[in-house]
């Protein structure tokens, strides 16, 4: 991998099969979270750039084999595919780690999902049936609804998760017979990159996908206003979300948006009744808010915690908290990196700073940490932080931090519990700690968020759907509904026996 990724260092445009530095020329250094050093140097692509890779993808799909490709034949592309990750899974685990900052076991488990992802969705489309039968009423009519590739696919993705999150778009796309461009964030591309290559060595026809390295307001803009993209899939903020729907509005095609979230971990008294049970829940609460600092959209960045367990419940989380060692993702006992860029850290301290103005109580963090050996100066670290007595009005309650902050709200009945969890824009996932079977199953059906956890916090399933309510958008990645993203539906009617209506005189 490491002579692919050189030779993408020169020209990380893929178009039609073909490498291409961008027509402008422009380049980007990709920098290190962990000390801002350069340690890649990518083309930074701009319109027209975008305007080759969809032309490419375009005549892949009405000219080429891949949308006439048998399901069987895709299916064992994209398994080949999973070999090459699991092959090369070191190599792109540290290269996940440098790019977005986590540490080198985060970014491997990252591979191995992303391994998942494109065995889940071979075998999903393997196994389906090839159309359902309609009953017309009549012996002499054939009636049948069958799925098809919804035609070019323009794929946009995050900084966080760039190949986790880039796969969940990429396989059901593939599985379902599309072509694709995608645009990774200009932050963190290198792993999207070598995706690409894996891709062509596992033998997928050339211009089937496209990648164009740049930013989100030149590559991604024009992606999701062009007339030869059938769909647009979206993960980011809001913000940026909002832009995506509006352009792609004039040319009405498939939207699907992956936004924000704010994420509420209810912890109930009960839950900690023992000190298992205690021990359990403060340390799911700390890896909800603070796996890879916070910069997860379903981080449980909001505490709601049963006001009789609060005080001993914080003060143990606040203790453990500032015990993570934080450095660079690649030394070991590292358990949490920087973030991944001096914008987002400033972004974060600005949040700290408001909250510690409108009231809020610092247990622990809220500043950047004293460099060492496994810290340098350089780069872009911020203690884990608490946050205590805080409440709606705050800012660093209602919006999406996007790092490793953790603010505490209280309740003293079930009934205000679900109202703090649902009061807000957001519905992406959120979380319920109880031992009682009933109450649990009672809060997570009124919670209104699209992921709801039971005394757990993080794990998804590839065979489950993955959407929000809210403003946490429209899509629906993983599980059936995540291939469905990427179909058309078509009802065929065939009469075996036709006969003239005469509806007309004559």
């Amino acid at each position: 991998m490491a002579d692919r990724t050189e030779r993408h260092a020169q020209a990380t445009i893929h178009a039609g099969g073909e490498w291409w530095t961008a027509i402008s020329g422009a380049t980007r250094e990709i920098l290190d979270p962990a000390d801002a050093r350069p340690f890649a140097v990518v083309a930074e692509g701009a319109e027209e750039d975008a305007e080759r890779a969809v032309a490419a993808a375009r005549h892949a799909f009405d000219h080429g084999p891949w949308p006439r490709t048998p399901v069987a034949e895709r299916a064992a592309l994209l398994r080949r595919v999973a070999g090459l990750l699991a092959r090369d899974r070191e190599e792109l685990g540290l290269l996940e780690s440098r790019d977005a900052g986590k540490t080198l076991e985060e970014g491997r488990v990252d591979i191995d999902c992303v391994a998942d992802a494109f065995r889940y969705f071979a075998d999903l489309v393997a196994a389906e049936a090839p159309g359902r039968v309609v009953d017309a009423g009549s012996p002499d009519v054939h009636s049948v609804v069958v799925h098809e590739p919804v035609g070019v696919c323009a794929l946009i993705t995050p900084w966080n998760y760039p190949l986790l999150q880039a796969s969940w778009k990429i396989a059901p796309a593939l599985a379902a017979g599309n072509t694709f461009v995608v645009k990774p964030s200009e932050i963190t591309p290198m792993t999207t990159i070598a995706l690409i290559g894996l891709l062509t060595e596992a033998g997928l026809p050339a211009g089937v996908a496209n990648l164009v390295t740049g930013p989100g307001h030149t590559v991604g803009a024009r992606l999701a206003e062009h007339p030869g993209v059938d769909l647009v899939s979206f993960t980011g903020g809001l913000a940026s979300g909002t832009k995506v729907a509006q352009a792609a509005a004039p040319t009405v095609k498939k939207v699907a948006l992956e936004l924000g979230g704010k994420n509420p971990n209810v912890v109930f008294a009960d839950a900690c009744a023992t000190e298992e049970g205690f021990d359990t829940a403060v340390d799911q609460a700390l890896n909800a808010a603070f796996i890879h600092s916070g910069q997860v959209c379903s981080a449980g960045a909001r505490l709601i915690v049963e006001e009789s367990v609060r005080d001993r419940f914080v003060t143990e989380l606040a203790r453990r908290a500032r015990r993570i060692r934080l450095g660079r993702g690649t030394e070991d006992g590292v358990e949490c990196g920087p973030l991944v860029s001096e914008q987002q850290r400033a972004k974060v301290e600005a949040y700290v700073a408001s909250a510690l103005a409108d009231g809020a109580v610092l247990r622990c963090g809220g500043k950047r940490p004293a460099p060492d050996g496994t810290r340098p100066e350089s780069g872009w670290f911020y203690e884990p932080t608490v946050l205590d007595a805080c409440h709606r009005g705050m800012r660093v309650v209602r919006e999406e931090v996007f790092g490793p902050v953790l603010t505490v709200e209280t309740f003293r009945t079930e009934e205000e519990a679900v109202l703090l969890a649902n009061d807000t824009e957001y519905g992406l996932a959120g979380a319920v700690w109880s031992t009682d079977p009933a109450k649990a199953r009672r809060v997570a059906s009124r919670l209104r968020h699209g992921t709801v956890w039971i005394n757990d916090f993080h794990p998804y399933l590839p065979q489950a759907e993955w959407g929000g309510f809210g403003r946490s958008g429209t899509g629906r990645e993983l599980g059936p509904a995540g291939l469905a993203e990427y179909r058309e539906t078509k009802h065929v009617y065939q009469n075996l026996a036709p006969k003239p209506v005469r509806w007309f005189a004559g």
